[in-house]
């Protein structure tokens, strides 16, 4: 990503479907920002340009002065804007061929295509926001259940970045003190070193408190992709029905109906969960049927849950061995379907399999304990918003663990009575750490990699 705070950006800002979209939105930020929107706008009447006003009017062309639409012009002149810089919106017709007409124009007159980020990024150059809510802004866009955009609310308005500025501002402060020491030893009363190390343990706790909601922000943020396999006709499509609320499935009693994956998006206890129906897996000459064959054993190996679906009236076959051997490597809930037709009890199952839920797909039956069961493999039994207001992703978990190990470092250069200077030396590397968090400190790489995720236009 270049960095180039210079030139004025444009990009549509908003998802273009035909025929779906009542809105266009065209997103322009930089010094000349105004002077194209006066050139391409013409307001009638006696409109007020003023900042944080809306003017009614027509986009024209530039050249030709031919009218691209009827629109509505939003002005946000710096620094109260998204970007601190001056912004203008053009409000279109939904569609995408006044919005992209109205984005050639705004090119035309010398405004850059955005890169994906790229008004977030100069937020964050600009000091209205810093990293962390930053990523929040992406968390936000990307959210797929309501304690998720709560999550990323909650960093939006500054939560953890306040969290982690004091962690920062505490280790600073020890580290002030220090290298007072280090150069005014005779003038400044010895270090009490039990403060320093009771401070080192606060930070240290807070630290592990945050450390522990890595896995449950990244379980809202990314969900998980639960794979349905089984051989035909044991009620895999019925159980994707029942469960997605919806007839996306085709279901018949012919064996090998279907042939390819039919995929639904859910929320289970506040978690966003990627379904797959996939075709029935078995021996079969049928060239088709063995595309949708193979591409099961695939998901199966990319879920993150399998659910083995057998037939109650059938029992356990020797086929449904054969398919348990090949996803026994993933974590797994075996899904006794059809019990209404069979006696499950006298079913031999393999004592490997420890998780079982026994459901009636086609009467909705046993969909409550198909999700509880799947809270319970993921060691969650539901997620809510409490608690969640500092869940941190990845990036600043590692940044954290950084952090974590200087400062433990630091207790046991102070433990071993070594020279001062040493302890500085751990006490920066926390520093720096917990200022990448924050964008405090940052490089161009980090900025590249959290930023190119972004959508065009934000």
């Amino acid at each position: 990503m270049t960095i180039n705070q210079g030139e004025t950006i444009a990009a549509i800002a908003t998802a273009i479907v035909p025929q779906q979209g009542s809105i266009g939105i065209v997103r322009l930020s930089g010094n000349e920002s105004l002077s194209i929107a006066k050139t391409l706008f013409y307001s009638p009447g006696k409109q007020l340009w003023e900042t944080h006003h809306i003017l009614y009017g027509y986009i024209r062309h530039p050249q030709t002065k031919q009218v691209i639409d009827e629109a509505l012009l939003l002005l946000m002149l710096a620094p109260r804007s998204y970007t601190r810089e001056d912004v203008v919106e053009f409000h279109c017709h939904g569609g995408m061929i006044p919005v992209q007409q109205v984005l050639q124009a705004c090119l035309e007159l010398g405004a850059k295509l955005a890169q994906p980020g790229q008004f977030t990024l100069r937020a964050f150059l600009n000091g209205r926001i810093d990293l962390t809510q930053a990523e929040s802004i992406a968390d936000l866009v990307g959210a797929r259940s309501h304690q998720a955009s709560q999550m990323a609310l909650a960093g939006l308005q500054g939560k953890l970045a306040k969290t982690i500025h004091q962690l920062h501002d505490s280790c600073l402060d020890i580290l002030a003190e220090i290298e007072a020491r280090i150069d005014f030893e005779d003038d400044l009363p010895s270090l009490n070193n039990r403060l320093i190390i009771e401070r080192l343990e606060k930070i240290l706790e807070k630290l592990q408190d945050i450390l522990v909601t890595v896995n449950q922000g990244e379980l809202l943020r990314s969900g998980i992709k639960v794979a349905i396999v089984g051989r035909p006709n044991v009620g895999k499509s019925s159980l994707f029905n029942a469960w997605s609320q919806c007839d996306r499935a085709i279901v018949t009693n012919l064996p090998g109906t279907t042939r390819d994956i039919v995929e639904s998006q859910l929320v289970v206890g506040g978690i966003p969960v990627q379904v797959l129906d996939t075709a029935g897996i078995r021996d079969t000459v049928n060239t088709v049927e063995k595309i949708g064959v193979e591409r099961s054993r695939r998901a199966a190996g990319h879920a993150d849950l399998v659910l083995l679906t057998i037939d109650a009236q059938a029992g356990w076959t020797v086929e449904d061995q054969e398919i348990y051997q090949q996803v026994n490597h993933r974590p797994l809930i075996l899904v006794i379907n059809k019990i209404d037709l069979g006696t499950i009890e006298s079913i031999q199952l393999p004592s490997t399999i420890k998780q079982i839920v026994k459901t009636i797909a086609t009467e909705n039956q046993g969909i409550e304990a198909l999700e509880k069961a799947i809270l319970a493999s993921i060691k969650i039994q539901k997620i809510t918003v409490v608690d969640l207001d500092l869940a941190i992703n990845q990036r600043q978990a590692a940044a954290l663990t950084r952090a974590k190990l200087a400062l433990e470092q630091v207790q046991k250069t102070m433990a071993n009575q070594l020279p001062w200077d040493f302890l500085t030396i751990d006490l920066r590397v926390a520093v720096k750490a917990l200022g990448e968090i924050t964008g405090d400190e940052v490089t161009e790489s980090i900025l590249e990699r959290i930023f190119s995720r972004f959508c065009i236009g934000k």
